[in-house]
């Protein structure tokens, strides 16, 4: 008798795993978002990574929110923010120069001229801004 509750014990350990996990799966698979029945979504495995590759780069995101501030404040606002970040987060330090220059054409952008925009440099990423806005004008 001890031998067969052992038996089926060890069976249920091994199935029931796997019966759990594949109606957990099957539960998930079809979730309907809209409405109507013909407006429904598959929220499958492949849109999950499809959503997350359609977010943006983090120094995507970054290069955008510094742009934005050149634009509503000042260049040298937007520089400080960078040097910031980029002793908080140095995983994005390779972006940097990429982003100061960014950044400097974009004051050249919104001066209108390369030494107003060159008034603005500071020392972030070596050159990087002032190479910016030299690439413009």
């Amino acid at each position: 008798m001890n031998q067969v509750a052992r038996r089926i014990g060890k069976s249920l350990a091994l199935v029931l795993p796997v019966v759990l996990v594949l109606s957990g799966t099957l539960a998930v698979t079809r979730v309907p978002w809209a409405t109507s029945a013909s407006e429904a979504q598959v929220l499958t495995a492949s849109h999950q990574k499809e959503t997350a590759t359609a977010r943006s780069a983090p120094q995507e995101v970054l290069r955008r929110r510094l742009l934005g501030e050149v634009q509503q404040k000042n260049p040298g606002v937007a520089l400080t923010h960078l040097q910031r970040e980029m002793a908080e987060r140095p995983s994005l330090a390779q972006y940097c120069g990429s982003i100061a220059r960014s950044l400097g054409r974009a004051a050249v952008a919104k001066y209108g001229s390369v030494h107003r925009a060159q008034a603005w440099s500071r020392p972030v990423c070596d050159t990087a801004f002032a190479t910016g806005v030299a690439s413009v004008g």
